[in-house]
């Protein structure tokens, strides 16, 4: 089975930063080949994709590009979401999935495994 733990949301205040980490369970063979995605969900608005990496190659929203980074570490199961420039639009529950395969997904039905969700604020 596998599982996928986020970590690092918070409460910042708009221009901060903000790095979230999304580890997978050892039991998944964690390569470039595979498609890591972070989405976000605000209240009553529906799950988004912000950026995705298959491979080496990264994706990202219009609305975070130029402020987020996707990154990922082979050696430490982990992805990496770094925010930059936050603004209180960016506020949202933010996911990692995963659909084992190495195409990024828009659409959130693609996605066989989702970490719990980290609460990302940003209010002055």
């Amino acid at each position: 089975q596998i599982q996928l733990m986020d970590s690092g949301g918070g409460l910042t205040q708009p221009g901060g930063s903000l790095r979230l980490s999304c580890q997978v369970s050892s039991g998944f063979l964690f390569t470039n080949d595979y498609a890591i995605a972070w989405f976000r969900q605000a209240p009553g608005k529906e799950r988004e994709r912000v950026s995705c990496i298959a491979g080496i190659a990264p994706s990202y929203a219009d609305s975070v590009r130029g402020r987020f980074i996707i990154s990922r570490d082979n050696a430490k199961n982990t992805v990496y979401l770094q925010m930059n420039s936050l603004k209180p639009e960016d506020t949202a529950i933010y996911y990692c999935a995963t659909d084992r395969a190495a195409v990024c997904y828009s659409d959130p039905g693609q996605y066989d495994y989702w970490s719990q969700g980290t609460q990302v604020t940003v209010s002055s």
